[in-house]
């Protein structure tokens, strides 16, 4: 599982980092991001944009004021 914790990212990045790790995960990975908000936008982006998403597996967990803990998994083959 690949971990990419944002919240030190200039804001104007986050998204291009976060869309570059995603396409290099193997089908049936997840990648993992930490933000210091709930990345709602970004699931939206990614549901509209990217078709290997798995939108269904989407997962957020709050486990600090800031800091969400959000999982893009990427389709099976």
């Amino acid at each position: 599982m690949t971990r990419l914790d944002v919240r030190d990212v200039p804001p104007v990045n986050r998204h291009p980092k976060i869309h570059e790790q995603f396409e290099d995960l193997e089908p049936g990975e997840t990648l993992t991001i930490v933000n210091d908000h709930e990345p709602k936008p970004l699931f939206y982006e990614f549901q509209a944009e990217v078709e290997e998403f798995d939108a269904d597996g989407y997962e957020v967990e709050q486990v600090a004021p800031d800091e969400f803990v959000a999982r893009f998994p990427k389709v099976e083959a």
